[in-house]
């Protein structure tokens, strides 16, 4: 393994059954991510960006092929061990914000830290940052759709991770405020990759790799630094 790159996919596919018919929801694709790079992952509905996104964190493990972090293969890890590197490693931002009801909004930014003390000043910047300061201390109730999203970005950039996940973290913000967040994003990767979901070809503005899906697999990618795009590598049998 590379020590240069945190996760790689090989030939890695995501099949289900939906009644008769087989879909394959990611089919045979290989990619990297290394320390510090920002990665977006594009297509129209249905492509299988999500599903990418799951299996390159651990979410779910492939049908067929190999994901890897540091080299261990998910499927090797047992369940305890994958959700111990998703809580220490990883941080999340889904498309569908969710906060816990009962805690404010410092508190669920704050929640999965080792020491919530010692997080705390750094949450409260975050908090700032993202237009929510005045919100800290209110419930999740209170906020819209677009506060909420944005105090889920907090909660995945509170204890700078290696790899950053972020499914559609812009779908329910402004254009400004959704470049912000990629600001934000952008300024993690001094600390470590983001793996961006999207479907808004703006919010690639700061991607060193882009990769294009259709019907589950890799149709082109396209490099930073105005690197022409390349067709994907044909699929090959894991």
């Amino acid at each position: 393994m590379n020590p240069e790159v945190l996760i790689e996919a090989q030939g890695a596919s995501l099949i289900y059954r939906d009644g008769e018919r087989e879909v394959r929801a990611v089919d045979l694709v290989s990619l990297q991510v290394r320390p510090s790079e920002f990665v977006g992952i594009v297509g129209p509905s249905g492509s299988g960006k999500s599903s990418l996104l799951y299996l390159l964190s651990g979410l779910k493990l492939p049908t067929h092929g190999a994901v890897r972090y540091r080299g261990r293969c998910y499927t090797e890890a047992s369940d305890a061990e994958r959700s111990a590197m998703r809580r220490e490693r990883f941080g999340f931002v889904f498309q569908q914000p969710y906060l816990l009801g009962y805690l404010t909004v410092l508190e669920n930014v704050v929640v999965g830290a080792p020491d919530v003390r010692a997080y705390r000043e750094r949450a409260l910047w975050l908090l700032e940052q993202l237009g929510l300061a005045d919100k800290a201390h209110r419930f999740p109730s209170a906020l819209s759709g677009g506060e909420r999203q944005r105090a889920c970005v907090a909660r995945a950039l509170l204890m700078e991770p290696e790899v950053i996940f972020a499914d559609e973290p812009t779908a329910a913000l402004d254009q400004a405020t959704g470049l912000h967040v990629l600001d934000l994003l952008e300024q993690h990767r001094g600390s470590g990759a983001v793996v961006l979901v999207t479907h808004d070809p703006l919010m690639l503005r700061y991607c060193d790799t882009v990769y294009r899906l259709r019907n589950g697999q890799v149709e082109s990618v396209e490099r930073a630094q105005g690197k022409a795009s390349e067709p994907a590598a044909p699929p090959t049998t894991p």
